[in-house]
């Protein structure tokens, strides 16, 4: 199978004093984009590869099943506050490490103190008020790669106008999983948050991701594995009436490497996940999985997932396991898609996509 070409269109930035915009350049207004620190190469690489591609049109190869008018649209509608979905009971008894955003916006009072063995962790927006950080070989870098095979604007996006998320380096077993609480403040914020996680050799962590964030959100992760690393991804998306969410994992697996990544979501009107992982190690293994319980009985239900698995070394194993249950004419999406390079000998790559409708 050959690789997908990505699209060059012709997109015109506003220009300062004109009045005129383009749909791309009225959303990267709106959005704010940070200025300066050691992500500022990263983020104008990622406006340039937005330029080119443009924002997402239904009748993009990837899109034709997801209307993206609403990821487009400059601002989100305001939607009213709820309480999370109980999010502060989940993994209560686990002794997590908690780290909650409040509208993307690290919430340092609320979190727990970033220290626990065996791992480093810090913040996008204070890290990147520094001319350099460990993380800076690392932003965008997962991201622009996905680029290459198939357009993927909302995760440039992304890495253009995030302005915070998580950096961790975990350099052991810390003992103790990592928690990502996402909080509402603003009925109207448009929320943007990127972690960035490396695995050393042979080290191994927990990600564990609850609660709502912004009426509209665009989360990335980003996650390279070195050898022998295991990495383990818990997300359970409870999204209320009306709410747009767009996420992607983005994912390096080396040598030896595992990563795990499970997601459950509820509700949400308009929710996309796109999954790009690529097994670059011999040996590598990567599973992912999802479960969507969609119901359109109090609005309108649609559930995107998206993935793309490339193997290029030899022995990996893949797993795309998604299961649906919908109902009052809610819509759940799947597309999954596995790349054997040449030279990925003994490639064992598996995917399923069943889903239980309950009604006509």
């Amino acid at each position: 199978m050959s690789a997908t070409a990505v699209e060059t269109r012709e997109v015109t930035p506003s220009i300062a004093g004109s009045g005129t915009q383009t749909p791309l350049s009225a959303r990267l207004d709106a959005a704010g984009l940070p200025k300066g620190g050691f992500t500022a190469p990263a983020r104008k690489a990622a406006i340039e590869r937005l330029t080119q591609m443009g924002l997402p049109r239904p009748r993009d190869e990837y899109w034709r099943y997801t209307d993206p008018a609403q990821f487009n649209a400059p601002m989100p509608e305001a939607i009213a506050l709820d309480d999370g979905g109980g999010e502060q009971k989940l993994f209560s008894d686990m002794g997590e490490l908690r780290l909650v955003f409040v509208d993307g916006l690290f919430d340092a009072a609320a979190s727990d103190a970033l220290t626990l063995e065996g791992v480093e962790i810090s913040t996008l927006a204070d890290a990147d008020s520094s001319d350099s950080h460990w993380s800076g070989d690392l932003y965008g870098t997962l991201e622009a790669a996905s680029q290459l095979r198939v357009p993927r604007p909302m995760g440039a996006l992304n890495t253009a106008a995030a302005r915070d998320g998580a950096l961790i380096r975990v350099t052991g077993k810390p003992a103790r999983p990592i928690h990502v609480i996402h909080r509402r403040r603003d009925p109207s914020a448009d929320s943007y948050v990127h972690h960035v996680i490396l695995l050393d050799s042979g080290s191994e962590a927990t990600l564990l991701e609850t609660g709502l964030s912004g009426a509209r959100t665009n989360d990335v992760i980003e996650v390279d594995l070195r050898q022998g690393a295991r990495f383990h991804h818990i997300a359970a998306r409870r999204s209320g009436p009306n709410r747009l969410g767009w996420g992607g994992l983005f994912a390096r697996v080396a040598q030896d490497a595992t990563l795990k990544s499970f997601a459950l979501s509820l509700n949400g009107s308009m929710m996309r996940q796109e999954s790009v992982i690529d097994m670059v190690g011999d040996d590598a293994t990567a599973h992912i999985a999802a479960a969507v319980l969609g119901d359109g009985k109090t609005g309108d239900f649609h559930q995107d997932d998206t993935v793309f698995v490339t193997h290029s070394a030899e022995r990996g194993e893949s797993r795309q396991v998604y299961k649906k249950v919908l109902k009052n004419g809610a819509i759940g999406v799947f597309q999954g898609k596995i790349l054997v390079e040449p030279g990925a000998q003994k490639t064992d790559g598996y995917q399923i996509s069943q889903a239980l409708l309950l009604d006509e």
